[in-house]
């Protein structure tokens, strides 16, 4: 891994205080799944708020790149370090939070494989997506994990590149690790909408 210059890289985009914060507010929203499985919006909220506001500090990062304020061995640094704080094991809350949790981070490890394929340029640009979303399920299917989140980084890349989420072949997914991976690609695209609006404060999102 590249050293970085001490650029305060942990209190300017992402800190573990920050994420922490996110878990403190998570542990005391006493989130529970419903039985049905329909949780209300509302109850799940902070973790697609949790999320995005991770999505949205990277973007942050991705843009100093663009900015040409950081060379992509640099932002890859910073990125990893902030992988590192959101990814790791996360102290047991409750049952239904813990699911939350590890379905929240299996989709954040998409978007941190993403920016990697973008950033390292390693997706072919004419590709298209509704392909590569069919080669991932197939691979979820055949148990080939590697080869289907190597599609969703592309995915995702792509994403990054400008590319929009097909919505038929996004409604049809079924349910899986594909899927939650793709949770995460979708959420990068929703973060990008608007111009350059990441590259703005934090607004609602941020927890200090």
């Amino acid at each position: 891994m590249p050293e970085t210059s001490d650029k305060q890289i942990f209190h300017e985009f992402y800190t573990e205080k920050r994420w922490n914060n996110w878990l403190q507010k998570v542990g005391e929203s006493n989130f529970k799944l419903e039985e049905s499985g329909d949780t209300p919006e509302k109850d799940s909220a902070i973790f697609v708020n949790m999320q995005d506001d991770v999505i949205l500090a990277c973007l942050k990062v991705i843009a100093t790149c663009q900015r040409g304020e950081n060379s992509v061995e640099e932002t890859l640094d910073i990125l990893s370090s902030i992988e590192e704080i959101v990814l790791k094991k996360v102290d047991s809350i409750s049952e239904d939070t813990d699911m939350m949790i590890e379905s929240l981070q299996n989709s954040l490890l998409a978007t941190f494989v993403s920016f990697e394929c973008y950033l390292n340029g390693d997706f072919d640009q004419e590709s298209e997506i509704s392909d590569l979303i069919k080669g991932a399920v197939e691979a979820e299917q055949d148990e080939d994990f590697e080869a289907a989140l190597g599609y969703v980084a592309r995915i995702g890349a792509l994403v990054l590149d400008g590319k929009e989420l097909p919505g038929k072949e996004m409604e049809d997914m079924p349910y899986g690790i594909v899927a939650e991976w793709m949770d995460g690609i979708d959420s990068i695209e929703a973060a990008m909408v608007g111009t350059d609006s990441y590259k703005e404060d934090d607004g609602d999102y941020e927890v200090v």
